[in-house]
């Protein structure tokens, strides 16, 4: 807690756990040291947030995905036209992601192209 007070400059929210507490020390820590200034860091970060929820395909054309489940691995390559998995071209991830599993997933999150 001391050194929370020297880094923070006041005593730390009393629900706060040891863990958080000590990752939020880290990232201020990391902050004080970058050459670049706090609105600039915000910002670069905020366009990388931005990409990750947008639209775009995750994958671009002439990937490979590779997914291990139930001890088989299936392979999806991206392509213009979509998602090729074992022979047949497929419009979505989450049709490939319910096919092997049999449920409903997010296709981007089961192959883990998503954030």
């Amino acid at each position: 807690m001391q050194r929370w007070c020297e880094i923070i400059g006041c005593e730390p929210p009393p629900r706060l756990g040891r863990p958080t507490m000590v990752r939020i020390l880290v990232c201020e820590l990391q902050w004080k040291k970058s050459p670049e200034n706090r609105a600039a860091i915000k910002r670069s970060l905020q366009k990388v947030l931005e990409r990750s929820q947008s639209s775009n395909p995750k994958a671009p054309s002439g990937s490979r995905l590779i997914r291990e489940w139930n001890g088989k691995r299936h392979i999806v390559d991206v392509s213009d036209e979509g998602y090729v998995w074992r022979g047949k071209t497929w419009r979505s991830l989450s049709a490939i992601a319910k096919e092997i599993t049999g449920t409903k997933w997010s296709g981007p999150r089961f192959f883990g192209v998503s954030g």
